[in-house]
């Protein structure tokens, strides 16, 4: 993370992309800051600026747009908190924001402007929450997220995986991460134990959007996680020139299910201010639905979903 590209210019020099996309991108790297993994950087395309993964991580001018519809808190943040970096929003499960960091800045990122200032990002500053989470019986699974979790050093993890397991009521833990796709290295033997070591049972959900992110190194890391006996699922979103289409659709989730990593959501576009250029519509989203129901075996289709503020679980856009 810290040899990761963080600058336009340096970015175009890379890929031989052309000098002025550069200038086009400052202006929305200031307000969201660029940041991409020299390894994804490697699956990228030289000189093609429309290439899926760069268009994941490029900021663009339509992001400074003020476009109705598109706000600061997309999915009701604010409303769902319990504590500070605390969400509730459904039943049984609660959310811990654990820290604001990230190994890749996803420009359709729901929380890009989240108040990570906020939120609590070390084991003593994460105590009212655990407070919070040990006093209620009613929750048998908490979800750690962020920014990404496996951002966090393995000793810190571990001794906040070793408080939630002392929690009798707590049944499962569930980790939603995108550093084993972005930096596969991430996944070492402290990680695995640590998992495995919990009575806790962990579940790890992934996120990878096209089939391109998912090359030997992240094929290793996901078998890894999956030979230790972990349940892997993914999440994708579905993403205006990255993978709107039933082909780039089929290719992703095949390539997961020969990693043996399990189909979970395909997220309609959270409205976030900055990523209105990513949205395709629900119309043309159930379409693609369609088609890769019928190209694909049951268990290779993810649900097409969208999070509806409010709502008592993620609506299903049948």
């Amino acid at each position: 993370m810290k040899d990761a590209v963080r600058d336009p210019d340096e970015l175009c020099r890379l890929l031989g992309l052309p000098r002025e996309l550069a200038a086009s991108a400052r202006s929305a790297a200031d307000e969201f800051g660029l940041f991409v993994p020299r390894g994804y950087l490697a699956r990228i395309r030289p000189g093609d600026p429309d290439d899926p993964l760069l268009r994941q991580v490029w900021p663009r001018d339509e992001e400074l747009a003020d476009v109705p519809g598109f706000v600061a808190d997309p999915v009701d943040d604010a409303t769902a908190a319990r504590q500070a970096g605390l969400l509730q929003k459904y039943a049984g499960r609660v959310l811990l924001v654990t820290t604001g960091t990230c190994a890749v800045h996803c420009r359709y990122c729901f929380r890009r402007q989240y108040p990570y200032a906020e939120a609590q990002r070390s084991l003593d500053a994460w105590q009212p929450a655990l407070k919070e989470i040990a006093a209620d019986d009613s929750l048998h699974e908490v979800i750690l997220s962020g920014g990404d979790p496996l951002s966090i050093v393995d000793d810190t993890l571990g001794r906040l995986v070793t408080q939630l397991d002392a929690m009798p009521h707590l049944r499962r833990l569930r980790i939603h991460t995108r550093l084993p796709i972005v930096i596969p290295q991430r996944v070492t033997d402290s990680l695995i134990s640590m998992l495995c070591g919990s009575r806790l049972t962990p579940i790890v959900v992934v996120h990878a959007n096209h089939a391109n992110e998912l090359d030997d190194h992240v094929a290793a890391a996901l078998g890894r996680l999956v030979d230790a006996g972990i349940p892997l699922l993914n999440q994708a979103v579905l993403l205006r020139g990255v993978n709107d289409s039933v082909e780039s659709q089929a290719a992703l989730w095949e390539r997961l299910v020969d990693l043996r990593v399990m189909p979970y959501y395909l997220h309609q576009l959270d409205r976030v201010s900055g990523a209105a250029h990513f949205e395709v519509p629900i119309d043309e989203g159930r379409q693609i639905m369609r088609e890769l129901c019928a190209r694909l075996p049951g268990y290779a289709v993810p649900r097409y979903v969208q999070e509806v503020p409010g709502a008592d679980s993620k609506v299903v856009l049948e």
